[in-house]
């Protein structure tokens, strides 16, 4: 897969499907889940509280960062929290990552006064690249943060393919994404099949499993946009019904979540036109943007 932008990762899409296949992300990092967190009990997603402690940066242009603070429970009733700090950089970025990490923790751990395990997720395609801990010393005074490292890169394709744990679906689409990054329109739609194949093979949530499809799916993009379509009528071949979210669903309903009517009766054009843009990018008509966003034709004919 080529860099550019009509071939590009959709790094948003992991904030998501963290949050719709959670508690198979914990099972699938930390192999005594089961014992330790209530898994019955819904998790607390604390974003709007994380974003009050480090809000983004208005001059981080090129630099981004997906993270998940979510509050949950143990078997013993207690609460607890679990930060993950997805990085989906192509390469190291800044290397500023395990600085940050030890700030998340504690600002956190100073905010809420209770434990916090951190996990990086590393979605980056350089090899040596994989921090583990941030570490100050100084006249005989030091410190050492060590936080929980997952690179992708070190996984192995075939086991990610033999375990049964749904969100080794989402990894392994994201493993292939750095693997395969040179396949054309026609091999990506072959890894496309063979990673919905893997996720309807899985027991999960219908929940989830949309939320798995939506990340295969739109994960990486075909440099040819029809190809996606193609890949939509193939797939609902396979089911013999169709039930697929398109393109064109999916971005309404990624509207429709990131609140455009309750914006637009706020006043907040500017989450409309954010959405504009991103129907224009997908090549959407100008009508149908219109019609979706509640903005003149005029006014999206403008955009760029």
């Amino acid at each position: 897969m080529t860099e550019n932008s009509s071939r590009r990762i959709d790094d948003p899409l992991w904030k998501s499907i963290l949050e719709q296949t959670f508690s198979y992300f914990l099972q699938f990092i930390f192999t005594d889940a089961d014992d330790v967190f209530d898994l019955a009990k819904p998790f607390d997603y604390l974003d709007k509280e994380f974003e009050s402690l480090f809000p983004p940066e208005t001059s981080g242009k090129g630099v981004r960062y997906v993270d998940k603070l979510v509050k949950v429970f143990l078997k013993d009733g207690r609460e607890q929290f679990v930060l993950c700090h997805v990085e989906v950089q192509s390469s190291k970025g800044r290397g500023d990552l395990a600085e940050r990490m030890f700030q998340y923790f504690y600002k956190i751990s100073d905010r809420y006064k209770v434990p916090v395990t951190a996990i990086a997720i590393l979605a980056d395609g350089n090899k040596n690249y994989r921090p583990q801990a941030y570490i100050q010393e100084f006249m005989g005074t030091s410190l050492r943060y060590s936080f929980n490292s997952y690179k992708i890169l070190d996984q192995d394709e075939s086991m990610l393919r033999s375990n049964t744990n749904p969100f080794a679906v989402v990894v392994l689409t994201a493993l292939l994404a750095i693997t395969r990054r040179n396949a054309d329109d026609d091999e990506l739609k072959n890894i496309k099949h063979s990673l919905y194949d893997e996720m309807m093979a899985r027991n999960m949530s219908k929940y989830s499993r949309q939320g798995i499809y939506d990340f295969l799916s739109h994960y990486v993009r075909f440099q040819n946009k029809e190809n996606f379509y193609i890949f939509e009528k193939e797939v609902e071949t396979k089911l013999g019904r169709s039930n697929i979210m398109g393109t064109r669903e999916y971005l309404l309903d990624k509207a429709e979540k990131q609140g455009l009517e309750r914006g637009m009766e706020r006043g907040k054009r500017e989450e409309a036109i954010a959405i504009a843009r991103e129907l224009k990018k997908e090549g959407l008509s100008i009508e149908f943007i219109a019609k979706t966003t509640k903005l003149t034709t005029e006014e999206v004919e403008k955009l760029k």
